[in-house]
């Protein structure tokens, strides 16, 4: 006789009903206990979930074992970065076979009195040590006997001869800072606890800026380590007590200056430290009180001192001017600001950067992130020379500044797309003689296991929203794969904080697209593709909108034939996974899985607490339902863990980290025990936690892709789609 075999069964939290109280409504939540992680019931539970998904999912383990076989087939395992320079030396990266992390080195640069050959990096060979190469760290021995590991930010003086280095073993994104004298290879006795990211020395190299969070995780002192003295009196710079503001710091382009940002997603307050003066303390740019959301940094033109502002001053999609300091201390309204690059509908400027002879524009044009250069000479003037951009042969691209020194002879960018595996270029910058400057390839990302990327297709198609507004998605596929209304499907949403996603290249993306899977990115509302109009109508009182782009779009795609709608998965992560819990309540009946990825499903509760990490700096994106009941009662109306309701839920998995700090794990552990309650189907809800992970999940490669290949197993084999594609896959 046959023993059947066992089913297995879902852990169960018990219930403490705790009620919550905000404008005349009242929530019972009766899984708020899960939020104590020092509690060993609570921990119990959670490796009870980990247990649960194991045994409910073992039958994917081979087909995750395939896809694991495919990103590392795929992955130059020894690898190496191109060099960029930076004073005297050029900084690089190798990483080799087997190990996780890379390591961090060096080599002395050469002054020939060629700028083009002395910014020529030098050529690095793996398993070829240069002459005079030097290990700055070793990220592999960094991380031995760690739990995690995660880097923070690094910074060398200018002489070369100091590196502090920020290092996080749990997750949390609390790092420790050491400095390494690089001439004997010793560390300083000076080692900060606690710190956040960003680390940057003084001119001379006698001190350290870096910032502190609070105890809601957020980025509010800016502080200075004199080196050789004890920590705890090291100097409080700045301290931004406004809970809904972020604080950061970075030096102006000619390191003259340390430029402090408070900033939320609607306006900021920039103030400058001159280092030449540092007794003169800080000097704000613009109030905060203006509202105006802007980044500053030192600049003259035509011999007057000011600053150079990109700005939303009468600019939805931002501009760039220059003001004068005498101006800047005039009321506002009566300020003249010089005009450089005028306000456009149709281009979003994202930020610039200060270079000797140009100002380096970051827009986003037709949905796509590009890069120009604007000639200093004449500028502000009849006589301003119009942009010039580098030309790049995909239609969906993504090009960036990755590496800019204000003298150098060129500038290092970034260029990937879809199927294009990520590019170095250094742009040599326009001449007299050369005006449209010259693109030199560096690097071209490698792509093992017989990759051609003509194997592939990615278009543009425009789905229409509910109310007329055209959404962008790119459809990727495998070429063999038709319009014929029988391949499998995923879905990938965002859609928040103006973040845009844009086009670049997946190793693990191919393990989909060859077995039939067509991935698509929805860009939706909330996101910042289309300018700042596209972000302002989904966030705070038009949230839904960026919920109902999402099904929108999964609808196009059925109708246009790229989907079986019986075979549709949805993929987000932390606010995209609120996405996913919004979707699933209002159209559970269109996907066939749903993972959601360190996600933000119980937002009301998070924000209703200012005490929790980060919840005060959400309220400029989704609004303040502490003071507001309209805001309140909408953000009840959407937010997943309390619109779950009776009907048939397809199958979830709710991906997590114990440690993360931006997304608490409790929120996905509340939200999968009520899904199962209410749920009416028979399709499982899992939940998967990384109990030493952060938000960005474990660290360390390999796990990272054994990570992605347990994700793409779950939908893969939710919509049918496990086996490759004729001919596809590794060679």
């Amino acid at each position: 006789m046959t023993a059947t075999p066992q089913v297995p069964q879902p852990p169960h939290a018990r219930k403490v009903p705790v009620e919550r109280s905000h404008h005349g409504d009242v929530f019972v939540d009766e899984y708020e206990w899960l939020r104590d992680k020092e509690s060993p019931e609570v921990v119990q539970h959670l490796e009870a979930e980990n247990a649960y998904q194991e045994a409910v999912t073992a039958d994917q383990e081979p087909l995750r074992e395939a896809i694991f076989q495919e990103i590392k087939g795929r992955t130059l395992e020894t690898d190496l970065s191109v060099p960029g320079r930076k004073d005297g030396w050029w900084y690089f990266t190798r990483t080799a076979e087997g190990k996780d992390y890379p390591v961090f080195c060096r080599v002395a640069a050469a002054d020939s009195g060629d700028p083009l050959a002395d910014w020529t990096p030098p050529v690095v060979e793996a398993d070829v040590v240069l002459e005079g190469e030097q290990i700055l760290l070793d990220g592999n021995a960094e991380a031995e006997g760690q739990p995690f590991f995660s880097m923070g930010g690094t910074a060398v003086t200018r002489d070369g001869h100091l590196y502090a280095y920020a290092v996080d073993n749990a997750g949390d994104e609390r790092f420790t800072v050491r400095i390494k004298d690089l001439r004997t290879g010793e560390l300083l006795p000076d080692v900060i606890e606690g710190a956040f990211y960003g680390l940057a020395f003084s001119p001379d190299g006698s001190r350290l800026f870096y910032t502190v969070v609070d105890e809601t995780w957020r980025p509010h002192q800016v502080r200075v380590h004199v080196l050789g003295t004890p920590v705890e009196q090291d100097e409080l710079l700045y301290q931004e007590d406004d809970a809904g503001m972020w604080l950061g710091f970075d030096l102006s382009a000619e390191r003259t200056h340390l430029v402090v940002a408070s900033s939320c997603s609607e306006y900021s307050e920039v103030r400058l430290l001159d280092f030449s003066d540092p007794g003169a303390g800080l000097r704000t740019v613009i109030p905060r009180d203006a509202r105006i959301l802007y980044e500053a940094e030192p600049f003259e033109l035509d011999g007057v001192d000011g600053v150079l502002l990109t700005h939303d001053r009468d600019a939805v999609n931002s501009m760039v001017s220059f003001a004068a300091w005498d101006q800047l201390s005039r009321p506002l309204e009566e300020q003249e600001w010089v005009t450089l690059v005028p306000h456009s509908d149709k281009v979003r400027v994202n930020g610039t950067a200060i270079l000797k002879d140009f100002i380096v524009l970051s827009v986003r044009q037709d949905t796509l992130e590009r890069v120009q250069f604007l000639p200093r000479e004449g500028l502000g003037t009849a006589q301003q020379a119009g942009p010039v951009e580098p030309g790049f042969e995909d239609d969906l691209f993504t090009a960036y500044l990755s590496g800019a020194d204000y003298a150098a002879p060129m500038v290092r960018l970034g260029y990937t797309s879809f199927f294009t595996p990520t590019r170095v270029y250094d742009f040599v910058l326009p001449t007299v003689d050369a005006p449209t400057g010259e693109l030199l390839l560096r690097r071209e990302q490698p792509v093992l296991g017989g990759y051609d990327r003509s194997d592939y297709v990615a278009t543009r198609e425009w789905a229409e929203a509910s109310d007329g507004a055209l959404i962008p998605l790119s459809v990727l596929r495998h070429r063999s794969v038709q319009a014929d209304g029988t391949a499998p499907g995923l879905v990938y949403g965002y859609g928040s904080y103006e973040a845009s996603m844009d086009p670049a290249f997946g190793v693990a993306r191919l393990s989909l697209l060859d077995r039939g899977v067509v991935f698509v990115i929805a860009h939706i509302r909330g996101g910042g593709e289309l300018g700042r109009r596209w972000y302002e109508q989904g966030k705070k009182l038009a949230k839904k909108n960026t919920f109902t782009d999402f099904i929108a779009a999964t609808d196009h795609l059925v109708s246009a034939g790229w989907m079986d709608p019986s075979r549709i998965a949805a993929l987000g992560g932390s606010a995209g996974g609120l996405l996913m819990g919004a979707v699933a309540n209002l159209a559970p009946e269109k996907y066939a899985a749903i993972v959601a990825q360190v996600p933000f499903v119980d937002a009301l509760t998070t924000i209703l607490d200012p005490e929790l990490p980060l919840s005060a700096l959400e309220w400029e994106e989704w609004g303040n339902p502490i003071t507001d009941p309209d805001v309140y009662a909408y953000m009840k109306s959407y937010t997943p863990y309390e619109n779950v309701r009776e009907t048939a839920y397809p199958k979830i998995a709710a991906v997590t980290s114990f440690n993360d700090t931006r997304v608490l794990y409790v929120e996905p552990a509340k939200w999968v025990q009520v899904l199962r309650e209410k749920s009416t189907g028979s399709e499982p809800v899992v939940l998967k936690i990384e109990m030493e992970g952060g938000h960005g999940g474990a660290s360390g490669r390999y796990v990272q892709w054994r990570e992605r290949a347990w994700d793409y197993a779950f939908i893969a084999d939710a919509v049918g789609a496990s086996d490759l594609l004729p001919g596809a896959g590794l060679r």
